[in-house]
């Protein structure tokens, strides 16, 4: 209670989480559902373990990213630089906004996996979400620019340092004095539970504010990104019949900055992470057993589908 009750206002989001039974999958779920199970079966069951220690992995992982995004027919642009012995790359495609092109939108996630596992859930499911939305958003008109990107090295040792991939990216457009009003990292995203108790939190209080069964999908970021948290989970709720909790708290409770929006926040932007919450709910993070099994896809595109809406939400005229 003493770190809920103070942050109860800042926590406080837009809409109602969803309640009631799953109906059966949409058409475009189901194709969802199927392009997402390929996607991560790619990345942590044929590639694998792809980190600094197994290079070669890592390289095919880029290079995969690389062709999904130009078959989806975008052009991409590749970020490389030199750390700690090693070259890295991270990708980016844009589809440039008509009315807005100014105010850019970022969609993120990061490629590599933590050492010693093959990164099913962390991060093949945040990067198969990714390309998802890359895919949905290829063709269709949008106000403002929206940039996917995959970062590199979001894991140990890199974590935290200048040899994280989406420093490099956030920094970059900090140095080219972009405008990124939003960025949204997908991270962990695909384990989910309705057994009681199934959810943990880093903070004392915060099981008095939000659920003790993980069965929904949260929407994380600092006090400074309060309002596009808010933004994020209205629209969510507004378009998605799945299970929904948002949270902008101080950026020094573990878990809140414990991805690839953090570098944005550090460069001064407004960023979001969509998680299952990772070790606070999937006890096979950072472990040899995260392979693609342990990925509830069929979930997962219930919560891309949602996304797909709250990524045209962020990117139109009307945008709060």
């Amino acid at each position: 209670m003493a770190v809920a009750v103070p942050y109860l206002t800042a926590i406080r989001m837009l809409g109602r989480s969803y309640a009631g039974p799953m109906e059966p999958l949409t058409t475009h779920e189901q194709e969802l559902r199927a392009r997402l199970t390929h996607d991560v079966q790619v990345l942590a069951g044929e590639i694998g373990e792809r980190n600094f220690l197994r290079s070669e992995a890592l390289a095919k992982a880029s290079g995969w990213i690389d062709e999904q995004m130009r078959a989806a027919g975008y052009a991409v642009d590749k970020q490389r630089f030199e750390w700690d012995r090693g070259t890295f790359e991270n990708l980016a495609v844009e589809r440039r906004g008509a009315t807005q092109p100014d105010q850019i939108v970022i969609i993120g996630a990061h490629y590599d996996s933590a050492l010693g596992t093959p990164g099913a859930n962390d991060n093949a499911s945040g990067v198969a979400s990714m390309l998802a939305l890359a895919r949905a958003f290829a063709s269709r008109p949008v106000a403002r620019t929206l940039r996917f990107v995959a970062f590199v090295n979001e894991e140990p040792p890199y974590y935290y340092t200048d040899g994280m991939g989406s420093v490099r990216y956030a920094r970059r457009c900090r140095d080219h004095n972009e405008n990124v009003v939003a960025m949204i990292s997908l991270e962990t995203m695909g384990c989910f539970s309705d057994e009681p108790n199934s959810q943990s939190y880093p903070a004392p209080g915060l099981e008095i504010a939000y659920p003790t069964t993980g069965n929904f999908i949260a929407f994380v970021g600092n006090l400074g990104s309060r309002r596009l948290v808010r933004e994020v989970v209205g629209r969510f709720r507004q378009h998605a019949r799945f299970p929904s909790e948002g949270a902008a708290l101080p950026g020094w409770i573990p878990g809140v900055g414990w991805s690839d929006h953090w570098s944005f926040w550090k460069a001064g932007y407004p960023g979001v992470m969509v998680t299952d919450t990772a070790p606070f709910r999937y006890r096979h993070y950072h472990q040899a057993e995260d392979t693609p099994d342990k990925v509830d896809t069929e979930r997962l595109a219930r919560v891309v589908a949602g996304l797909e809406a709250v990524v045209a939400g962020l990117v139109s005229d009307d945008s709060r």
